[in-house]
């Protein structure tokens, strides 16, 4: 499959099926592989996208630091690129952010949203009830930065894995790819981190956005993600929430069949 310059950098990309146009956006850490459980399934139903953002696997890597708005720009560009009009936008983690921000930005670009815990913990701030779970993460990323800044990115990666992503002793469960691929990537999550307010946005700019749009998250999630979804929900105009009992942060990935039932009918629903 093709790489194409799409706003200013070689992006890869993956089409799939036909249908209504829909682009998966994966999160940190990741490419377009962690959706090879659901991409058979939406496919067809869907003329399907997927791709790496900037600074993942087969995309270029820009030098400098990054900004979550170019990855908005990369996404807005490729939707128009790959089918010349809007689409069915579905992201996790920090693809879910990048979807949220598009949705502020160039409403007019997405048929419906899809977004599963979003990331955007700045949203957060002054509610005392999710601070000691959010602190505690906050905690373990920073134990993985200093890793990532010696350029130890295996070291930082498996660290990542197994005390924020999956849990202890994941990393040598892992196959190998996936492991190239954390390693790979783990300079970008740096870089991610390094943007000043890339974890919040102004709620009142999805006041635009009137298309449908579902925020999911996961009763396996820590509390904290739940806290973002709500806030997201009640600034857009027609969102709905959804939860996903027995999965955490990647529903695609633990419950692939659920996750596709639920973006299917709620995509398709008045």
């Amino acid at each position: 499959m093709p790489t194409s310059a799409i706003n200013g950098v070689q992006l890869y990309w993956e089409l799939n099926g036909s249908g209504e146009p829909a682009i998966l956006v994966h999160g940190s850490w990741g490419d377009h592989s962690n959706w090879a459980p659901v991409v058979s399934a939406l496919s067809s139903s869907f003329n399907l996208a997927t791709y790496d953002r900037r600074g993942h696997s087969r995309s270029e890597r820009p030098p400098g630091q990054g900004s979550i708005q170019e990855d908005v720009d990369d996404l807005a560009a490729l939707i128009e690129h790959l089918f010349d009009g809007p689409a069915h936008v579905i992201g996790n983690s920090f693809g879910a952010a990048i979807g949220v921000n598009l949705a502020a930005r160039r409403p007019e670009l997405i048929r419906t949203l899809v977004a599963h815990e979003p990331p955007l913990f700045g949203l957060l701030e002054g509610q005392p009830t999710v601070q000691p779970a959010l602190q505690a993460v906050q905690q373990r990323i920073g134990a993985v930065v200093p890793l990532l800044q010696a350029g130890d990115f295996e070291a930082g990666a498996r660290r990542f894995v197994e005390t924020i992503a999956f849990g202890p002793g994941a990393w040598e469960q892992l196959p190998q790819a996936m492991r190239d691929m954390f390693i790979f990537n783990a300079p970008t999550w740096l870089d991610e981190l390094q943007e000043p307010a890339w974890d919040t946005l102004d709620l009142r700019e999805l006041s635009v956005f009137t298309a449908p749009a579902m925020l999911s998250m996961g009763g396996e999630s820590p509390p904290f993600f739940p806290a973002v979804v709500e806030r997201i929900a009640a600034a857009l105009p027609h969102a709905r929430k959804h939860l996903f009992p027995q999965s955490g942060h990647v529903p695609h990935l633990s419950h692939p069949a659920e996750y596709v039932r639920v973006v299917t009918e709620f995509i398709g629903s008045p």
